[in-house]
């Protein structure tokens, strides 16, 4: 029963990393295209609080609940299609800490992307999403 609610909380964790992962690029957009000082600041002010205070907590809980799982039920390690998706959340880690260098340059205002970069940024968490989610629900390897 216990791997059940950690199990449980794992997935509310993920999902509000995710809901992170997908809305700080759509406001990185929104920043890029902002022009009067007001928008830059308020973007600036939404950007820091969404990554700090819901990313980053949010994928701090995804990391401490998933290796209570695996410490739980260490048999899952033997399973391929867990290594690749341990692969693809060391990706998505790294595309996690890569939207909080981007904050931190739209708020010293150096900024060198357009809001078109952006846009398509914001999309590469989606294929993590879908791959990891079949990979743990299909069990293919």
């Amino acid at each position: 029963m216990t791997y059940l609610w950690i199990k449980s909380f794992h997935i509310i964790a993920v999902v509000c990393w995710f809901a992170g992962l997908f809305y700080l690029p759509r406001l990185f957009v929104y920043h890029a295209m902002s022009t009067d000082s007001i928008s830059q600041e308020r973007f600036t002010i939404m950007e820091r609080k969404l990554y700090r205070g819901i990313m980053h907590p949010s994928l701090v809980a995804t990391l401490v609940l998933g290796l209570c799982m695996l410490y739980i039920n260490p048999a899952l390690l033997k399973a391929g299609w867990m290594h690749i998706k341990l692969t693809l959340l060391v990706f998505l880690i790294a595309y996690h800490f890569s939207l909080g260098v981007i904050y931190k340059r739209f708020a010293q205002g150096s900024n060198q992307k357009s809001h078109v970069f952006y846009r398509w940024f914001n999309e590469l968490p989606v294929l993590f999403l879908i791959a990891i989610v079949l990979l743990a629900i299909l069990k293919p390897f």
